[in-house]
């Protein structure tokens, strides 16, 4: 993978971070997105340490500008695009039947159409060089709802849908897209919904994982739901 770009959007802490770790050890050259200078910053220090060439973008990923600006800053650093990892942190905890319709719209735009952006913006330049790897972050709860979190469970279900259509297309172009739905890892989101169980996954294993379909020998896994939960989820 060395040689290759990528983007990792919301990458300072958490899941986006393992996934830059774990990209950034490959000699993949990185672009990466958070919502505050400070963090973004010591996220830039630590993957430097790691030989990586990195460079940063403060924004909320979630604003309909940042998605094209982080592709924009790809292309200007390095003159190229190959990976994108697409990631915004999950809505608030609500139940199902509590839900107004402007959390649903908020929770769609921030979980689903903010991945859509990412990737509309960010195709052009992977068509061009005729081989490309996507994936989105979600949740386990796309295949396995999850009680109190109803806002992530509709919006992510949506990504899942839309993910699976498009990577019917994209497939043909040499680019795949699939979706890898973590269970419950070892992160401030996780840590602050108070339900902590006591087996939590490493976001730097998670990280591996992602790296691996970003990698050219997962060149024929397409349009797949990857689940990493430990076993957590019953489904079939």
């Amino acid at each position: 993978m060395a040689g290759r770009v990528a983007i990792v959007a919301a990458a300072s802490k958490g899941l986006g971070r393992g996934v830059a770790e774990a990209l950034a050890d490959e000699g993949v050259s990185l672009v990466i997105n958070a919502r505050g200078e400070e963090a973004l910053e010591a996220a830039l220090s630590s993957l430097a340490g790691r030989g990586a060439k990195v460079v940063g973008y403060a924004g909320d990923v979630t604003s309909p500008d940042v998605p094209v600006a982080l592709v924009e800053r790809a292309i200007a650093e390095f003159g190229r695009l190959d990976i994108v990892v697409t990631n915004s942190g999950g809505p608030k905890a609500r139940r199902a039947l509590d839900l107004s319709d402007d959390e649903v719209v908020a929770a769609v735009e921030s979980n689903l159409l903010t991945h859509v952006r990412l990737v509309r913006a960010a195709l052009p330049h992977l068509e061009r060089n005729g081989w490309g790897r996507i994936c989105a972050i979600a949740s386990f709860g796309v295949v396995q709802p999850i009680p109190d979190l109803a806002l992530s469970n509709l919006a992510r279900s949506g990504l899942r849908a839309w993910a699976k259509t498009a990577a019917q297309d994209l497939g043909q172009k040499n680019i795949t897209l699939n979706l890898v739905a973590p269970g419950m890892h070892r992160t401030d989101r996780i840590l602050s919904l108070g339900r902590v169980p006591d087996r939590l996954g490493d976001p730097g294993d998670f990280g591996k994982v992602v790296a691996f379909l970003c990698s050219e020998p997962a060149g024929f896994v397409n349009g797949a739901t990857i689940v990493v939960d430990g076993g957590e989820t019953l489904a079939l």
